[in-house]
């Protein structure tokens, strides 16, 4: 937001909580940074999402599909194959995302140290 913006130009917040909560939640950042370099099979992106679930990834990919982030193609062999990529929708998210796993993965370190700081100064 620049400082020369209106508070009527702001979009409501319900409809951007709604996305922001798709983006933000925990295994929907990290599947989109598996699929940032290439399109990956369901058991390729299970690999690259340490501690996920077969069935929150399967959960976390539909949903992303059905936000349009990403697209899943069925290759007609036997058994079918399946890939998800993402789209270009998904490619727009997945730069601030990286962005944001980096920080994360820059930071975690001192956010635990300031945690256990704060836990041992509040349980007294």
């Amino acid at each position: 937001m620049n400082l020369t913006t209106s508070m009527e130009d702001l979009p409501s917040c319900g409809p951007v909580g709604e996305v922001l909560s798709r983006i933000g939640d925990k295994w929907t950042v990290q599947v989109v940074v598996s699929l940032r370099d290439k399109p990956r099979r369901f058991n390729d992106v299970k690999r690259y999402v340490t501690g996920i679930s077969q069935q929150m990834l399967t959960r976390t990919l539909r949903g992303l599909e059905r936000d349009g982030l990403v697209e899943r193609t069925v290759f007609p062999t036997n058994p079918p194959q399946v890939e998800y990529a993402l789209t270009s929708l998904g490619v727009s998210l997945s730069e601030p995302l990286g962005l944001l796993a980096n920080w994360a993965r820059t930071h975690i370190a001192q956010i635990h140290d300031q945690r256990l700081k704060f836990d041992e100064r509040t349980s007294n």
